[in-house]
């Protein structure tokens, strides 16, 4: 029932870096439900107990009205309110182990530093202060119990971020890696690939028989009959009558009553539609094809666009469509010609591997289809996708390999050359780009730290008393 919160628990606590977005409500009667107060636990953080009431009390406090909570019980949205729960605890132990405290002074300045509640001077107003708290409905003790907490877990990170200074030459390195230009010979694979239009008959023969197995479909004999208020019970309007009769057919065909009969005790003029050997090729949104998606069930009731068409099944016949069928030949062919590419495709990446393939090769086989271009940095996916531009500024020059391109042609490739991009260590891009370093480093290192705190605490969840909540709102 609880198992993505269970899987929280038990494998990662990656909810500590999650923002909760606060929306203005109220929560209305919750009246003794949940009067046991912290004797009655939902969650525990090894010897640390979070109550039901501690939970509730979060609920108010996060602002979600208890008609959002109902309309998505079913999604999970209380096992997500409750992890975020669970991660501000365990960031609350994570403080008070470490002994990070800040005093009132020090919140008074950040109170008076912030921008909200500075005058065109540059001065701190208490009007503006008290406009700010009157506009978000919060009162003044608890917006700086907010303010508290945050600035405690931004000096926690600040912590776990430690000694991330990186020196400027391998600032300076790192840069030249990631914006140097490559210059690139390519050859475009699609040229050497066979045309669809030369497959022959025999061609596509051979590779049904070799794929026979794979290539069965499944051709249905089946019946039905639309259904409308007119037709039924000679109104326009759904009304109660129309779907009682519905349900009686439902009840016939769970009875296994067949479709004969059924149509013949609803003393209705509608003719049946009947069709044999069907096979859904084109995949359109008709009625057809949507019962052929429901071949599986012998008989059945799909409603579409106010229209309900009783079906039934009555044989489904497993084989290999023939050629003279336009789509399926297209199917084939297509088939066969993406296997065509990927053999061919795959013998050059064998001979790459291999060390087989070298410039007399890319000669041969380019002649006068090489083309050249240039990449300005591995961000410049311009002319490839950008996992083969990471493969290109990850090898050597001269190192042919296969890349791509977003519309999944495939090139055989080398670098050719490349040129240095410099940065100056007093420019602001310089700047810029130490800072994304640094965040890059940092975002490893929380991953580390959750991976420490995994080990750090054990997480419990009371699945009796989450239940007990969860009834509550239902």
């Amino acid at each position: 029932m609880i198992s993505s919160l269970r899987n929280f628990a038990k494998t990662k606590i990656a909810g500590i870096f999650i923002f909760i977005i606060i929306i203005p409500f109220v929560f209305w009667g919750m009246g003794g439900v949940f009067n046991s107060g912290n004797t009655n636990n939902i969650a525990k953080i090894n010897n640390t107990n979070i109550s039901t009431q501690d939970f509730m009390d979060y609920l108010r406090k996060s602002k979600l009205s208890t008609d959002v909570i109902q309309k998505n019980i079913d999604k999970n949205i209380l096992e997500e309110l409750l992890s975020a729960l669970i991660s501000t605890t365990l960031l609350d132990l994570e403080i008070k182990d470490y002994n990070i405290t800040m005093s009132a002074d020090i919140l008074i300045k950040k109170l008076k530093r912030n921008k909200n509640f500075l005058d065109e001077n540059g001065e701190f107003k208490r009007t503006l202060y008290e406009k700010f708290l009157l506009s978000n409905n919060i009162t003044a003790p608890l917006f700086e119990i907010r303010l508290k907490n945050n600035e405690l877990q931004r000096q926690l990170f600040t912590y776990i971020n430690g000694g991330t200074v990186t020196p400027k030459f391998l600032v300076k390195k790192y840069y030249k890696d990631q914006n140097r230009k490559l210059d690139i010979d390519y050859i475009n694979l699609k040229n050497f690939y066979k045309e669809k239009s030369t497959f022959s008959d025999d061609d596509l023969k051979k590779f049904i028989n070799e794929n026979a197995e794979e290539l069965k479909q499944d051709y249905i004999d089946f019946s039905y009959i639309n259904i409308t208020p007119k037709s039924l019970i000679g109104l326009d309007e759904f009304n109660q009558n129309f779907f009682d009769k519905i349900d009686e057919i439902e009840n016939k065909i769970s009875k296994n009553i067949d479709f004969k009969t059924i149509v013949s005790e609803l003393n209705v003029d509608i003719k049946a539609t009947i069709k044999t050997n069907y096979m859904n090729f084109d995949n359109k949104e008709t009625i057809e094809n949507k019962i052929y998606k429901e071949r599986n069930n012998k008989a059945g009731i799909i409603e579409n666009n106010g229209i309900y068409t009783f079906f039934q099944i009555e044989k489904i016949t497993s084989k290999i469509p023939n050629l003279d069928n336009t789509l399926f030949k297209k199917k084939i062919t297509n088939l066969l010609y993406q296997k065509e590419k990927y053999d061919f495709n795959k013998k050059i990446l064998e001979k790459i591997k291999d060390k087989k393939f070298n410039q007399i090769s890319f000669d041969k086989l380019g002649k006068n289809l090489i083309e050249k271009t240039q990449i300005d940095s591995n961000k410049d996916d311009k002319k490839f996708e950008i996992n083969s531009i990471e493969i290109l500024y990850s090898l050597p020059i001269n190192t042919f390999t296969l890349i791509a391109d977003s519309e999944n042609n495939v090139f055989v490739a080398k670098v050719t050359k490349f040129e240095e991009k410099y940065i100056d260590q007093d420019s602001k891009e310089f700047d810029k780009f130490i800072q994304d370093i640094i965040a890059q480093k940092r975002s490893s290192l929380l991953n580390s730290y959750d991976y420490f705190l995994n080990n750090k605490y054990k997480v419990t969840i009371n699945e009796k008393t989450l239940d007990r909540v969860k009834n509550y709102f239902k």
